[in-house]
């Protein structure tokens, strides 16, 4: 009989996106290799011919040979930009890697071990997918139903499980404590090809959030990344002078895992599958606003979420808090049980270990 061999090691192929980063270490961190964890960031190079190459994988740009070959490695990748630098290190030690490939890489799935990925990802193979997404935007989509090697999750893998949870409320203890109850978090993200709003969403925010603030204790508003300038802009202008709210300025402490830890409701722009993964995953209730402009997938991400009973539509009628019970989403845990199922099946398992996290870019 084959020996058992013990994963001691951890390689993220990282692309400097937040969200897809974040979703590796998430799984990572379930997985208990947290401390024996290296992440190699991935970035394409910018200026002259480069921004017309866009379109070429990263391996084109830049050769990757800083990789041993002594196993067994996990490696996990996230992102578009990764898949060609994570398939070529899986070439090079087939037997001394299990690749798995966060987000759906649209074709190829044998070159990876797993694919984890949400199930709106194969929104275009239902039948309310086939009516609504042209047929020459397909081609973008998977193209076969999910086979063996696929994990299919609700939404978004992270890092917000119940112990970081438990560390960041003691953490930002000394913030958070003395805020009048109940806290209602606002999280607010960015318009994307599925989701196009402007500064009206954030007028109708700041109406809804004017009428519940007499029933709340204090409400705390961070932007993401994406978040336009002129949508922060003039949500800064019309509420940053109540003193009930505050507006994260953008500066380090991110306040984010702390006010996930903290908060006694969310509202969250419908854009980010993120930013409600990690909501819904509290138990709290979650608000969602500018769900009527989303599309395709991404609408039947936001349509399995109230399946499920986890969020609720953001209007001017709320009143904070209305709490609701509902399971919390558990995908990352989830994930992770199915890739320990998976290295059992090569006679591979996880070990622990005690080194820290270190970061190569």
């Amino acid at each position: 009989m084959k020996p058992v061999q013990r994963v001691r090691r951890a390689i993220v192929i990282g692309n400097g996106i937040a969200g897809a980063e974040n979703q590796c270490i998430g799984l990572v961190r379930a997985l208990g290799l947290t401390n024996q964890c290296t992440l190699y960031r991935v970035t394409r190079p910018t200026g002259g011919i480069n921004e017309k190459l866009r379109w070429l994988p990263v391996s084109i740009h830049r050769k990757f040979d800083r990789f041993v070959k002594d196993g067994p490695v996990l490696l996990v990748a996230s992102g578009r930009d990764t898949i060609g630098v994570a398939t070529s290190i899986k070439r090079l030690a087939p037997k001394n890697v299990f690749l798995i490939q966060i987000q759906h890489p649209r074709y190829f799935l044998e070159r990876f071990d797993l694919v984890i990925a949400p199930r709106h990802d194969y929104y275009h193979l239902t039948p309310d997918g086939q009516k609504e997404i042209p047929f020459f935007l397909r081609w973008i989509t998977p193209r076969k139903p999910p086979g063996k090697n696929v994990v299919l999750t609700t939404g978004a893998l992270h890092q917000a499980d119940c112990v970081a949870l438990k560390n960041m409320a003691t953490l930002w203890h000394d913030v958070m404590v003395h805020l009048p109850k109940p806290l209602l978090v606002v999280c607010i993200g960015g318009p994307s090809r599925h989701c196009r709003y402007g500064v009206e969403l954030a007028m109708e925010l700041m109406e809804s959030l004017n009428r519940v603030l007499p029933n709340c204790g204090s409400i705390r508003i961070s932007f993401s990344r994406r978040t336009p300038k002129n949508i922060s802009d003039f949500l800064v202008r019309k509420l940053s002078e109540n003193p009930k709210v505050y507006i994260w300025n953008g500066e380090d402490p991110n306040p984010h895992m702390g006010n996930l830890a903290w908060a006694d409701a969310f509202v969250i722009t419908a854009d980010s599958v993120s930013m409600l993964s990690e909501a819904c995953s509290t138990g709290k209730p979650v608000y969602v606003i500018g769900s009527e402009h989303c599309k395709w997938k991404l609408s039947s991400f936001l349509k399995s979420l109230r399946s499920l009973e986890a969020i609720r539509p953001f209007t001017v009628e709320e009143k904070i808090p209305i709490p609701w019970h509902y399971s919390p989403l558990r995908d990352t845990e989830m994930a992770a049980a199915e890739v320990v199922k998976a290295l059992a099946e090569r006679q591979w398992k996880l070990a622990t270990t005690m080194n820290s996290m270190s970061t190569n870019i």
